[in-house]
C-alpha cells in the first residue's frame, strides 16, 4: 500500500508541474436534485427566519423554483420557473444568476383573515398586470435572500458557504466555471486545482529515513 500512495504522489507532483496548477481541460461533475437541495436548506433556508422552504425541481435547461414564507400568521407557497444563467464557485466567489421565464404562482397558501388574502392578492394584480413586473424577486431581495440586478435573480451563497472552513477546502480544490440543468441533476463544470489536491498528498521526495 506504501509503494502504491508513493508511486501516485509522484505521478501527481509530475503531472502537477506540467498543468502549472489547474487542470485545464473542464471536468463534468453531477449533482442530484436532492443533494441541490439540502444544500439550500443547510446554506439559505435555516439561515432566514422567514423563509421555510426553498427547494426546486430539475428539468432539462430550466428549474421549478418553490419558496415557501411565514410571516404575521400568513403561510404562502409560491412558484416560478428559472433558467440558470451563470454559476460560479471557487474559494472567493460562490454566485448563481437566474433569469425568470415565468410568473410567479399562488401554490397554496393559509392566510390569518380575508383581509390578508385580498391584500396577497391585491398586491400581486398590482405587480404583475399594473407595474408588469413579478413580485419574488422583490419578496426574496427584502428577505436578503437574492440581489435583483437587470431583472436578474443574482443568488450569492458566499454569505453563508464563506462560513463553513470545509466547504472553503473543497472550493480550493475545485474551480466551478459553469453549469447546465437536467433532469433531476445540476451538471457542473470546472478545473481542478492540483496544487491544493497535492497539499493532501505525502511528498515523494521525503521518507522516513530523511524526515
Amino acid at each position: 500500500m506504501q509503494t502504491l500512495i508513493s508511486n501516485l504522489s509522484k505521478y501527481m507532483h509530475h503531472f502537477y508541474k506540467k498543468t502549472e496548477g489547474f487542470i485545464e481541460d473542464e471536468r463534468e461533475f453531477a449533482l442530484s436534485e436532492a443533494f441541490l437541495n439540502a444544500t439550500f436548506q443547510r446554506f439559505v433556508t435555516d439561515n432566514v427566519t422567514m423563509l421555510k422552504d426553498l427547494h426546486a425541481d430539475l428539468h432539462d435547461d430550466w428549474l421549478r423554483l418553490y419558496a415557501t414564507l411565514n410571516y404575521q400568521g400568513l403561510d404562502i407557497t409560491l412558484s416560478v420557473d428559472l433558467k440558470l444563467l451563470q454559476m460560479e464557485m471557487n474559494k472567493k466567489t460562490q454566485l448563481i444568476v437566474f433569469e425568470q421565464i415565468s410568473k410567479t404562482n399562488i401554490v397554496q397558501a393559509k392566510y390569518p383573515n380575508i383581509f390578508h388574502k385580498w391584500g396577497v392578492y391585491a398586491a400581486k394584480f398590482y405587480y404583475q398586470k399594473i407595474l408588469d413586473r413579478d413580485p419574488l424577486g422583490t419578496i426574496l431581495e427584502k428577505l436578503d435572500v437574492i440581489k435583483v440586478k437587470d431583472d436578474l435573480l443574482h443568488l450569492d451563497l458566499n454569505r453563508w458557504l464563506g462560513k463553513s472552513e470545509s466547504v472553503l477546502d473543497t472550493l480550493s480544490k475545485v474551480h466551478v466555471n459553469h453549469a447546465e440543468l437536467r433532469e433531476k441533476k445540476l451538471i457542473v463544470f470546472g478545473n481542478l486545482n492540483l496544487a491544493a489536491l497535492l497539499n493532501k498528498m505525502p511528498d515523494p521526495t521525503i521518507t522516513p529515513e530523511n524526515t
